[in-house]
């Protein structure tokens, strides 16, 4: 960024209507990938995707220049273009000169646990440990099992077995996890491995068969071992802070608006079924903690057992026209914005489901209860798959699973739109 500053002074001084420029081009270099985090830091890798970058930006430049009265002539803006790169290229070179000597003068550190002490684990400590300039500092290993004449060999200490990940991390204030080739299996990999979700670790995972992998632009290298570098969890980043704000406010506005509706769904619950017209039920929600959802009556359970336990009442006789209709335009999920408002609900999350069904599918269906890594949501990816009422319940943790790790805000309004089109299509549970 200082860079770019520089340049534009030097070029342009006075000039603000160069700033609009400058604001694409930095959009256009953070959309390329150049300012990440990386471990292998090279010039001649950033030069290809520095200069696509600026040719984008010249070409947005001559483009947005040529409405405009009084213009530099293109070759004059081809010359800008030249002295902006050239500045670039330098200072990038500087700061990358900068952060190497500072890794190599172990200044600049980051605590390591490699997870698996075989011989590809065993290989990435010794050439951290021979290599300072990755900035990584190997402190040990987790491997479930391992003989003490291997153990001897080891470039670092073994710390435990790959149960203890998350103490681990703690103890040793470990910064970066690299997850090698060991005895563990690669299905409960993903269990330990979702331990670092609410750590503040960086996840590096090297890829099977390492040698046939295409190394990209996001792949990261140790000495010619390619590292992915595995998302961050989607609750440590700044959007998801922001997804809060946009849930209060989205759900107080539709409060409001559907206040109307929200009474001539009350006034018919109550005519059809007599007093009580919200119906509250235990949902498990955030890391597995109860509370308690809010809706419409569709009908009155006989007790609380039922309530609990019993699955699905679309096809109950006591269910009523109201109540049917209800459920299938999901107007009967209305009060479910209260939760929202309160905290114990998001607009778009996995469905809560009631603490009896949770033990019941977490005993058989893979990684169930990973749904409560985020908070319960008023609909869902699954939902917006038509998957409510009887079906798969395995599809549903399965595209639960799948929302959490690929969550974006456009994921969200994807859903939403979704969502939408069911209830008017009455495809509701």
């Amino acid at each position: 960024m200082a860079a770019f500053a520089v340049a534009t002074v030097l070029t342009h001084p006075g000039s603000p209507v160069h700033v609009l420029v400058l604001l694409f081009l930095l959009v256009v270099f953070w959309r390329a990938g150049l300012y990440r985090s990386r471990l292998d830091l090279s010039l001649l890798d950033d030069l290809p995707y520095i200069a696509a970058a600026m040719l984008v930006a010249l070409t947005f430049k001559v483009a947005f220049f040529a409405m405009l009265p009084e213009v530099d002539p293109p070759p004059r803006q081809v010359v800008h273009a030249l002295v902006l790169l050239a500045a670039v290229l330098v200072v990038r070179w500087i700061a990358y000169w900068a952060v190497r000597t500072a890794r190599c003068r172990r200044m600049v550190r980051h605590r390591t646990l490699i997870l698996g002490a075989g011989p590809v684990g065993a290989r990435l400590a010794a050439t951290l440990k021979d290599r300072g300039y990755y900035g990584l500092d190997p402190v040990g290993f987790l491997e479930s099992e391992l003989p003490e004449d291997a153990r001897a060999l080891l470039a670092a200490p073994l710390l435990g077995g790959y149960e203890q990940l998350g103490t681990v991390i703690n103890e040793y204030a470990i910064r970066d996890v690299i997850v090698a080739y060991g005895g563990a299996a690669e299905d409960d990999l993903v269990d330990i491995l979702r331990t670092c979700d609410r750590l503040d670790v960086e996840v590096f995972i090297v890829p099977r068969l390492f040698e046939l992998h295409n190394v990209n632009r996001y792949t990261d290298e140790i000495w010619g071992i390619p590292l992915v570098r595995v998302r961050r969890a989607v609750f440590r980043s700044v959007w998801w802070r922001a997804k809060r704000l946009v849930d209060v406010a989205v759900a107080g506005v539709m409060l409001v608006l559907l206040s109307p509706v929200l009474a001539v769904c009350a006034l018919a619950v109550r005519f059809e079924g007599g007093p009580g017209i919200i119906f509250r039920q235990e949902r498990v929600g955030l890391d597995g903690r109860p509370f308690q959802v809010l809706k419409f009556r569709s009908l009155r359970p006989v007790d609380d057992t039922e309530s609990q336990t019993n699955w699905n009442i679309k096809h109950d006789d006591r269910l009523g026209p109201v109540g049917r209709f209800l459920r299938a335009t999901s107007l009967d999920e209305l009060p479910q914005l209260w939760n929202i408002l309160r905290g114990d609900m998001t607009l778009v999350g996995p469905r809560p489901e009631r603490p009896h069904f949770v033990d019941q599918f977490s005993t058989h269906i893979p990684r169930y209860t990973a749904r409560h890594r985020v908070p319960a949501g008023l609909t869902g990816w699954a939902q917006a798959h038509g998957l409510r009422g009887d079906t798969s319940i395995e599809d549903r943790a399965r595209f639960d699973n799948y929302y959490i790790e690929n969550w974006s805000p456009w994921l969200d309004i994807k859903i939403i739109f979704k969502t939408v089109g069911q209830v008017l299509r009455r495809q509701g549970g």
